[in-house]
């Protein structure tokens, strides 16, 4: 996270969150001034996904920060044990300072926790375990314990079950919380006063139907439609599709030997599907994601929603263009694109900027083992899918181009000089 001086417009301080941080959605500030929150999920890409249980894959979370000191307090996991909280999104405080609220976009809650008593768990923890042995019914022995602890908030929060679907907005005004459903067009109010909160459903357009497209997009962003709510298809692709720029073991191509995420706009039209190209089409890779990603067997017409919606998807204009239109800087690197000498669409045809076919383009690396050819991918929209190529070895565009296409297998590039490479990135950039 960065801490930016409005008055002197520049970044101050950078926050480090927990590796794997993904899809961070709103920062709250409490009441008195003196804390921070941003929702996030964590992915546990460090290890193979063989199962979901106990957030072996995803898990959400809240990191709190002091402004005074502009340090993190502590990031504390908002799941249960045997339940996940997936895709926390809005946050916001009771005026009295006694209630942090978050909603679950993806298991369709609203959690409300006792702020001050979380202080003081937090508070009476030491930075570092104790020597051993040092018994205690509680998990977590020290601070650094608290990132990985599922039981960390028991006894200090309430999960509060939603009528709406996709709690994405939130609202506390005296002791009520008004949640907003996005994909139900309803509405929630929360009386965070009474002894057990329960949610009152104000439904604003009674009677809607959604379209099989809108549903296909509520089931891509819905956890309990996942085993134990642990994750939606939107927890690694975000809410559009797109990348949450993680590498993961997937078990689809063997373990060992992880892989970037890759955007699933255009995946319809550009088959095969993953970078070893092990699903034929998308359709089945859908299907195989919610029987593999989301633990679950579901109707037929649950993929087939999701399919339309995905159909739909289409790349967004890039902000490198000028007015829509390429930049002259881009232009140039257009032409470079297209030339024989340099070999760009050659495999990357438009309009989709893929040939569909794989190849071996040197970027080998140890954990791949055998494999050495690699689907091409389109090119669209790279400007917001970094990093690049198919174990994410690329933070930048300049990188495929020179340090990661040593032998000239990924284009003839190592003939350009500094304002050709300026030019081409200029133009990937504007797809």
């Amino acid at each position: 996270m960065s801490v930016i001086d409005t008055a002197l417009r520049q970044v101050v301080k950078e926050l480090r969150l927990p590796n794997g941080t993904i899809n961070l959605r709103q920062i709250g500030v409490s009441p008195d001034g003196k804390h921070a929150c941003v929702a996030e999920t964590i992915g546990r890409f460090q290890v193979p996904v063989t199962h979901l249980t106990r957030g072996w894959v995803n898990t959400s979370a809240l990191t709190l920060i002091d402004l005074a000191s502009l340090e993190i307090l502590n990031t504390v996991l908002l799941d249960d044990p045997e339940r996940g909280a997936a895709n926390p999104w809005a946050v916001a405080w009771s005026a009295d300072g006694r209630w942090l609220c978050v909603t679950h976009a993806g298991t369709h809650e609203l959690s409300l926790i006792d702020f001050p008593a979380l202080l003081r768990k937090l508070a009476a923890l030491p930075a570092a375990p104790p020597p051993p042995p040092a018994p205690s019914d509680a998990s977590s022995l020290s601070a650094a314990d608290v990132p990985n602890d599922l039981s960390f908030l028991h006894g200090l929060r309430r999960r509060v079950p939603l009528s709406g679907q996709g709690p994405r907005a939130l609202l506390v005004a005296g002791a009520q919380a008004f949640v907003a459903g996005y994909f139900s067009d309803s509405l929630d109010v929360v009386d965070l006063s009474a002894p057990t909160p329960a949610a009152t459903p104000l439904p604003l357009n009674p009677g809607h139907q959604p379209s099989p497209r809108r549903r296909g997009e509520m089931y891509f962003n819905d956890a309990t439609i996942c085993f134990q709510g642990w994750q939606s298809c939107a927890s690694c692709h975000d809410e559009d599709a797109r990348v949450d720029g993680l590498n993961w073991d997937l078990l689809n191509d063997g373990i060992g030997n992880p892989k970037d995420t890759r955007s699933l706009v255009l995946s319809f039209q550009t088959p095969p599907v993953m970078s070893l190209g092990v699903r034929a089409t998308a359709d089945v890779a859908v299907r195989s994601g919610i029987q593999n990603s989301l633990g679950a067997a579901l109707p037929e017409a649950v993929a087939a929603a999701m399919e339309d919606w995905l159909k739909s998807l289409q790349p967004g204009l890039s902000p490198r263009l000028v007015h829509g239109q390429l930049s002259e800087a881009a232009r140039r690197g257009q032409a470079r694109f297209h030339r024989p000498d340099t070999g760009c669409a050659t495999c990357h045809e438009p309009p989709l900027f893929t040939d569909l076919r794989s190849y071996n383009v040197g970027t080998h690396n140890p954990f791949d083992r055998d494999d050495r050819e690699f689907d091409t991918p389109t090119l669209r929209e790279l400007w917001r899918t970094p990093p690049y190529l198919h174990d994410g070895s690329a933070a930048t565009l300049r990188e495929v181009l020179t340090t990661r296409n040593p032998a000239d297998q990924h284009g003839h590039t190592s003939q350009l000089n500094a304002r050709d490479l300026d030019d081409l990135v200029e133009y990937l950039l504007s797809l």
